[in-house]
């Protein structure tokens, strides 16, 4: 076989990993961002003073946010399940070291502290949780175009061929969650002043960008004749493409349609399209194409799973725009956030109930085709890694509180504490603002588009390089780190310069 045969033999014929691991790995993010706020906080309260060295920012952002999810994709995948339980262990003892050297004046009864916590007031019109979702998907990402390539990367994690719950297959459900949650139908907040279809007209205008970089991969995929998983989208199809039309379509059907209906609509067209997978012939059609032999003659059997998965998709999108605006609704007091939290919990619960019958009277999971279990598995993990981000905002804020000044950066601002603040030491009113921390996370946020593609290109020249599958691990985590760091650093240069490439 040619080394272009055995790669694609490496990425294909897989089965995926159980959900139970899927969530386990969902909790890592989350937990290394708690890491890091907390890490941040016990600095201030040493030091006076918040990190303010670039250099030495972007390392403590490197090693806590990104090093721990590309060891636990690598060498440390046969203990994935310790890792959230060695992480949560250092959260809890840093925190107990905070609030066991806070200042004497601050101190006060645990339960008076909580009382106070619920009372304050965040700033409603940012919602960091929103912002580490889509940077983590985008990071998370990042390392399995790369990692894949590699032995060390287990194969269950890679995308499943047909049926299955890979880590990779729930990665791009991911991103379109993730584009849906900031799509201009949620951020507009007066919609009425505006015409029905400008945000079409905008959106038109919008997704260029994507179809230059998907014809762009096209071409240079077929040129150098680099490995491709041919089942995974089709012969000339791939990703950019299913995100520029997604969002064009759903922009067109919210035009039409009410947005606080977006999830009726997402609802009706999952169901419509799992019974056209399940009655009739398409099903087979996807799968092995319309003479039963897995052809690819024509441009609609070549790439049948890239277009029919549209609709899976779409149903994706107009769910998490419904997500996205029920998020919007300017919750300002803590104690509408931990009551926004028990309505995440209670639907991801309902998704998982909804995805066991899904399964049961229907299929299993198939990223392949993006069936019914498919869109209801993405929205289930999705919200579960949205609700386990919110919990750690608001544990950085109950921790913010209990030392005078201290601040995260991409974490909720206290723009209004209790009245009795001053006698507790809690943080006043504008301090926040006051302090500006550098922040890998609000640098890739600026640029996460040129993030995605500097990925792509680097994998790329990574895979033409080097022979991948016969990699060693102590090769393969250097290979995987220095890939990252320079992806991160090129992000957090631009914006430390506050270069934004977004010119459309």
């Amino acid at each position: 076989m040619s080394q272009k045969q055995l790669k694609e033999a490496f990425i294909s014929n897989l089965n995926g990993t159980s959900l139970l691991e899927i969530s386990a790995g969902l909790s890592l993010p989350p937990l290394c961002l708690l890491c890091r706020g907390l890490l941040l906080i016990l600095h201030y309260l040493h030091h006076g003073k918040p990190v303010s060295s670039r250099k030495h920012s972007l390392l403590l952002d490197f090693l806590v946010l990104v090093s721990p999810l590309l060891f636990s994709c690598t060498i440390l995948s046969p203990i994935l399940f310790f890792i959230p339980v060695l992480l949560a262990a250092s959260c809890a003892a840093i925190f107990s070291r905070i609030y066991s050297q806070r200042k004497r004046e601050a101190r006060a009864p645990f339960g008076q502290i909580v009382q106070e916590f619920q009372k304050a007031r965040l700033d409603p019109e940012c919602i960091p949780a929103i912002t580490v979702f889509r940077v983590s998907v985008n990071v998370m990402t990042s390392i399995s175009i790369l990692a894949v390539d590699f032995p060390q990367y287990p194969r269950r994690f890679a995308k499943a061929e047909t049926y299955g719950t890979g880590v990779m297959d729930l990665g791009v459900g991911a991103f379109i969650f993730g584009n849906a949650l900031v799509c201009p139908e949620v951020r507009h907040k007066s919609p009425t002043t505006q015409p029905r279809f400008s945000s079409l007209a905008r959106q038109v205008f919008s997704v260029w960008p994507l179809i230059s970089l998907g014809v762009g991969r096209l071409l240079s995929v077929k040129s150098i004749e680099y490995h491709e998983h041919t089942s995974e989208y089709g012969v000339h199809w791939n990703f950019f493409f299913t995100l520029a039309l997604v969002r064009l379509a759903a922009s067109l059907l919210l035009a039409v349609f009410p947005r606080h209906k977006a999830w009726l609509v997402a609802l009706a067209l999952a169901v419509l399209y799992q019974l056209l997978l399940s009655t009739t012939s398409l099903k087979m059609f996807i799968l092995h194409g319309s003479d039963g032999r897995d052809s690819r003659l024509g441009f609609l059997n070549a790439n049948r799973e890239g277009l029919f998965s549209l609709l899976g998709y779409l149903a994706i999108y107009l769910a998490s725009v419904q997500v996205g605006l029920w998020l919007q609704q300017g919750r300002s007091l803590v104690r509408g956030w931990l009551a926004a939290l028990k309505g995440l919990a209670l639907a991801v619960l309902v998704l998982f109930v909804l995805l066991q019958l899904c399964q049961a009277c229907t299929e299993p999971v198939s990223r392949r085709m993006a069936n019914l279990p498919f869109c209801t598995w993405v929205l289930a993990h999705c919200l579960l890694l949205l609700a386990f981000f919110v919990l750690t905002d608001l544990a950085l804020v109950f921790t913010k509180l209990l030392v005078k000044g201290s601040s995260v950066p991409c974490c909720w601002k206290v723009v209004q504490p209790p009245d009795s603040s001053k006698k507790h030491g809690m943080v006043p009113v504008g301090r926040e603002e006051k302090l500006s921390q550098p922040c890998l996370i609000s640098a890739i946020n600026k640029n996460q588009l040129l993030f995605f593609l500097l990925a792509n290109v680097m994998t790329g020249a990574v895979n033409i390089l080097m022979d991948t599958i016969h990699s060693r691990a102590a090769f393969t985590l250097c290979i995987l780190h220095l890939y990252m760091f320079l992806n991160c650093l090129i992000m957090y240069i631009l914006h430390a310069r506050n270069i934004v490439f977004k010119f459309w």
